[in-house]
């Protein structure tokens, strides 16, 4: 799976439940809400605080290591 800042998190969580770890980490507990699943990473870190491109990079990281 290609991962962008424009990825949107729903997507991201339904490629692998497993990657809710890395918006765990960075202060994003709101996953279950239906608005947050439609938000795209560079939204939502934008929303909390925290670098896109650092979570994009960790993302990426994760699904090679599939």
């Amino acid at each position: 799976m290609e991962i962008t800042k424009d990825s949107i998190i729903g997507d991201i969580l339904d490629a692998d439940v497993n990657t809710a770890e890395y918006f765990f980490a960075i202060g994003m507990h709101c996953l279950g809400c239906p608005a947050s699943r439609g938000e795209s990473i560079a939204d939502a870190c934008a929303a909390h605080g925290t670098n896109a491109d650092e979570l994009v990079e960790k993302l990426q990281a994760h699904f090679a290591g599939k």
